[in-house]
């Protein structure tokens, strides 16, 4: 950043109204419920009935270890979930997968309301970035990157088609094809929806939660105050791709949030100390809930006569 824009993020940290902390804390922390809530909707079609408690946890865990390393939360919250409940991870693997689909389809939903509401802002820029990526040199490479990639997936399948029905008798080989069919079980939860309505009104409030407190964190300094309501759902787009690209959005959120925020003529100072007030928000809730989560996990799993020793004591 030039001096300026150096001292217009300094000066905005300084004044920025951290009370709103409070009301994104709530926000967010109903977005991650929802999520528990709506991956429990996902195994209970499958005949398994964890508790909420536990899902929460799990789903918490998940969000701590993704500002690790990328996808280890994933693999955590299976882990978790699979011992405290007895759910096979092979088929919450396939539950994960599903709840990424839906994630995508509500992302591409966010970005399209952008397009379609603030094309006098984004459209420009939006415009630039079709014609750089997908319109590029590169594009015919990458079709054929894409091609050769699912020529792989395909011949994958009918190989392990082959293998499974060749060679079951084979200890290996047995164990395997119990988790392919476990990981299939998962994809196939929601086929088998019991409550599909509810799924989708988590899904829509999980994104609504996302905007709203995208909104909400524009107040958090008085230069972004005035952007309208709308300007939320480019400003989510731009921060869902830092965390993307990056843990957790470390480092590349504010950044991106910044670049965003140009395209409203917020200069790059307050734009960059805006994304990093946001982004502190979403680690600050992660990083508490998370490790509370961590740590009272074991005692919610104690055996009932455990904890009732333990309050006598």
């Amino acid at each position: 950043m030039s001096d300026k824009d150096y001292e217009d993020f300094l000066s905005s940290l300084k004044s920025a109204n951290y009370y709103l902390l409070i009301p994104v804390f709530f926000i967010l922390s109903l977005s991650h419920l929802s999520r528990a809530i709506r991956w429990r909707i996902l195994m209970r079609s499958m005949g398994y009935n964890p508790r909420l408690s536990n899902t929460f946890c799990a789903v918490m865990v998940g969000y701590l270890a993704n500002f690790a390393l990328p996808r280890l939360g994933e693999v955590l919250k299976c882990t978790i979930l699979g011992r405290y409940e007895k759910v096979p991870a092979d088929k919450l693997v396939g539950t994960i997968l599903v709840e990424r689909a839906v994630d995508l389809l509500s992302f591409l939903i966010v970005i399209i309301i952008s397009l379609l509401t603030q094309a006098h802002i984004v459209g420009d820029y939006a415009n630039e970035f079709f014609n750089s990526y997908i319109l590029s040199d590169n594009t015919g490479m990458s079709v054929i990157k894409i091609a050769i990639g699912l020529l792989f997936f395909i011949a994958s399948f009918f190989a392990l088609k082959y293998v499974f029905k060749k060679y079951l008798h084979i200890k290996f080989v047995k164990k395997l094809k119990d988790i392919v069919s476990g990981i299939i079980a998962g994809l196939l939860s929601i086929k088998n929806l019991k409550n599909k309505w509810l799924f989708i009104f988590h899904s829509v409030l999980i994104w609504t939660c996302y905007v709203v407190g995208t909104y909400v964190g524009f107040f958090a300094i008085k230069e972004t105050a005035g952007l309208p309501a709308l300007a939320a759902f480019p400003v989510l787009v731009f921060g869902t791709v830092a965390t993307i690209v990056t843990p957790g959005g470390i480092g590349s959120y504010p950044e991106l949030v910044m670049k965003a925020m140009l395209l409203y003529s917020i200069p790059e100072g307050f734009g960059k100390a805006n994304g990093l007030l946001q982004w502190s928000a979403q680690f600050i809730i992660v990083l508490v809930v998370g490790c509370i989560c961590l740590a009272i996990l074991p005692y919610l799993n104690k055996p009932k006569h455990e904890i009732s020793t333990i309050n006598t004591k």
